[in-house]
């Protein structure tokens, strides 16, 4: 059997490499520049108010999208994949994927964002029990609620019938995602995808003034970032340069490999 050779970085004096780690600032610092700018350009762009009552169950029964701020000015969602088969949702099979960034969000980023005005909630079309008792079993202390039984999925183009709703996702058509190679005509109908969403109150007032799905909610950090300081990076087939890792990972954010 032929082993593949590891490669890994060249090895060189401390001066050579502090000179080449100076160049490599250079451009960390004019992303951090372009990252500012765009972060800037999200802030400027306009919103849409929510004119639909939507329903969702928590804990303590139901609750509107007014009530999800808590009180406070902003309101971050998380839309979590629920897992379905024969048009039904299932109650032993969770995303993978959704549930790694799940177990990432700590008490003390809900705190930190509490103390900006800003509220962080997890929503999903899965029925609520099964919810709850997911949550339960996983020690996750975020809100989670279901958005089971109404338009909220599709309507922010999480949730995928086309029977309800013309497919779009990451502000693609299916015919333009068909285009990128996507298999979606093979994707068995209903099923779901994440992304997050954000909206900002006024009184009572709710308005949406962004989404983003796919690799978007890389930005957010978690174990990715860290990785991606590193010399071997995240480990993943796609990655240069090559060889670095005995085992390489597929792009699948659910760390189980």
């Amino acid at each position: 059997m032929t082993k593949t050779k590891i490669s890994l970085p060249e090895i060189v004096s401390r001066e050579e490499w502090r000179e080449e780690r100076k160049e490599l600032l250079k451009e960390e610092k004019e992303l951090t520049r372009q990252r500012d700018k765009l972060n800037a350009k999200r802030r400027q762009l306009p919103m849409v108010e929510i004119e639909k009552d939507y329903t969702f169950e928590g804990p303590n029964g139901e609750v509107s999208l007014l009530d999800l701020f808590d009180g406070r000015r902003q309101l971050i969602v998380y839309h979590f994949m629920w897992l379905w088969e024969d048009g039904q949702p299932l109650d032993d099979q969770y995303c993978p994927s959704c549930t790694a960034g799940a177990d990432e969000v700590s008490d003390g980023l809900l705190k930190h964002l509490h103390a900006r005005d800003t509220s962080l909630v997890y929503i999903s079309r899965g029925p609520f029990a099964d919810i709850n008792d997911y949550k339960a079993e996983k020690g996750w202390t975020f809100p989670f609620y279901s958005s089971y039984g109404s338009d909220f999925n599709y309507d922010f183009h999480v949730s995928f019938d086309e029977s309800v709703v013309p497919f779009e996702y990451n502000y693609l058509s299916k015919a333009e995602l068909e285009q990128r190679e996507l298999p979606v005509d093979k994707w068995e109908q209903p099923f779901d995808l994440h992304g997050h969403s954000c909206f900002l109150r006024s009184g009572d007032r709710v308005f949406h003034t962004y989404s983003m799905y796919a690799r978007g909610a890389e930005q957010l950090g978690g174990s990715y970032y860290w990785l991606d300081l590193t010399a071997l990076g995240r480990q993943e087939a796609w990655e240069e340069p090559k060889n670095r890792v005995v085992t390489e990972r597929g792009a699948n954010p659910d760390f189980a490999e």
